[in-house]
């Protein structure tokens, strides 16, 4: 078989069908190829632009794991010296249940939970049995603390070239699988039989409408985060405003087609993962910068808007707990941006992100004379570090750990890391809200069945990914969102070859 032309839209029959080609799409097809089925995959990009907005992920995956064996069979066995040098405690199913529980404030769909946390282990090990290599996130998940790599916030291994490299090893494993692929092909409407079941799916391709016979369908996405007129009716006001982070294919395209077919709307729609975000950033995600325009470490420093004034509690929880939901209190600020502060003390901790070329930024010897470069109100920023400065508590600090050390009589609070913004000079980066994904969708079950309106499984229709509802409600536990793709769209590609099978 191999892959379509760009921009050619196969004929024929298929037994499956998957709508999208990112990281949830991707592990779909191979899932449903693996238990014998012929399958199509749409991806609405052009074929340069593809792999949906896994290719602009970090390549994080969260999963629990008992000790450090368990990370070696997904990494490969580690030297020695690595072995000597890494602090990582496990991480429990309990612990990752609790994790999702807490930051969604108890509202994640226990089924789909369950699911996931039961899942993602073998998924992970699945993928690399597939060709996706994985190593230890030392630059992004660990802080050197007495010469030893301390992992925190129980997230450790990402994918060997991050998002480009996560797509790249899924097409591969795709492509060696026969797997078909359409370019600049956008799933456009569900074609339904008498009885209500997936009998195929009308695609709008270069050359106009085609209708693909299939015997079941996988909806892998994306959510609405790249329609700007979705975003504003179900986010609220002013969410037009922000860039998003990655592709502009995602357009809530699969959500539609599958409520017009009867599904049920669910999940949190007026909520999403947003993130701080580099100020001078495109509107939508550039391929040659991936995620590098996010900036992730400001538990280490404190954030203000342009009145100078904090808002935020920098320190609430390890970073990994709070950054998706840290982006829309910048949408609320003056002029929708903020600014992260930091000092000599702590600039060597900065993440890569904070060295490229593309940031923006400003240096200075004093307070004031920030403030003036950062066009942020000068007598404000004065008052806010002075009263900052003079609220921090003594003890011993430690990035590593939550480790109390925070200020006292201040509002809001800075509960841990804080240190006095006192050893210049001074580097601020200026930052907007940049949105990731959102959290409303489809209802599915554990299965991956697409759930209608009366409550019953739509005959065919599965889906995976981010327009899956029920998992994050305001918040979600970073690098969860991709493990929940690869563990929902292999559920959903077994289930669809299966379903296919049945109904031959």
């Amino acid at each position: 078989m191999g892959q379509e032309p760009s921009g050619n839209v196969p004929s024929g029959r298929y037994d499956v069908v998957v709508v999208g080609a990112g990281n949830a799409a991707l592990c779909a097809a191979i899932a449903a190829v693996e238990a014998g089925a012929r399958v199509l995959v749409l991806e609405k990009a052009h074929e340069a632009e593809r792999g949906g907005n896994s290719f602009f992920s970090g390549g994080l995956f969260r999963f629990p794991f008992g000790g450090l064996e368990d990370i070696e069979r997904v990494v490969g066995e580690l030297s020695a010296a690595d072995r000597e040098r890494v602090d990582i405690a496990p991480y429990s199913e309990a612990d990752f249940t609790d994790d999702l529980m807490r930051v969604t404030e108890g509202m994640a769909d226990a089924d789909l939970s369950r699911t996931l946390v039961r899942n993602s282990y073998g998924t992970v090990r699945w993928m690399a049995g597939h060709g996706v290599r994985w190593i230890l996130a030392y630059g992004r998940q660990s802080y050197e603390v007495d010469g030893r790599f301390r992992f925190w916030g129980g997230l450790v291994c990402e994918v060997v070239g991050a998002g480009p490299g996560l797509v790249d090893s899924l097409f591969g494993a795709c492509a060696a699988r026969g797997v078909e692929i359409a370019y600049d092909a956008m799933g456009d409407d569900l074609l339904l039989d008498e009885r209500g079941a997936v009998a195929g799916i009308r695609i709008r391709g270069l050359a106009g409408f085609r209708e693909i016979e299939c015997s079941s369908v996988v909806l892998a996405c994306g959510g609405f985060e790249a329609n700007p007129e979705m975003r504003v009716r179900y986010l609220g006001p002013g969410w037009e405003y922000a860039p998003v982070r990655g592709t502009a294919a995602n357009t809530g395209d699969g959500i539609r087609m599958a409520l017009a077919a009867g599904a049920r709307a669910f999940g949190n729609y007026s909520g999403c993962h947003a993130v701080a975000w580099d100020a001078g950033a495109p509107p939508f995600g550039d391929r040659r910068i991936g995620d590098l325009f996010q900036k992730h470490s400001y538990p280490l420093g404190i954030i203000v808007n342009r009145d100078g004034e904090r808002f935020v509690d920098e320190g609430a929880d390890i970073r990994n707990y709070t950054y998706a939901r840290y982006g829309k209190e910048i949408l609320k600020q003056p002029g929708r941006i903020a600014f992260q502060l930091f000092d000599q003390q702590v600039i060597g901790r900065l993440r890569d992100e904070y060295r490229i070329r593309e940031v923006t930024a400003a240096t200075a010897d004093t307070i004031p004379e920030l403030a003036e470069a950062l066009a942020i109100d000068v007598d404000g920023l004065v008052g806010t570090v002075a009263a900052y400065n003079g609220a921090v508590r003594a003890g011993e600090y430690n990035p590593a750990i939550l480790d109390g050390k925070g200020t006292s009589g201040l509002k809001p609070p800075k509960s841990n890391w804080a240190l006095k913004l006192d050893s210049p000079p001074y580097i601020g980066y200026a930052v907007k809200c940049g949105i990731t994904f959102t959290f409303g969708g489809l209802q599915v079950d554990s299965a991956a069945r697409v759930i209608d309106t009366q409550n019953r499984a739509i005959p065919g229709l599965y889906a995976a990914g981010e327009l899956v509802g029920g998992l994050f409600y305001e918040n979600y536990p970073g690098g969860s969102g991709l493990t929940a793709g690869a563990v929902f769209g292999r559920i959903a590609g077994r289930g669809a070859a299966e379903y296919a099978g049945a109904s031959v």
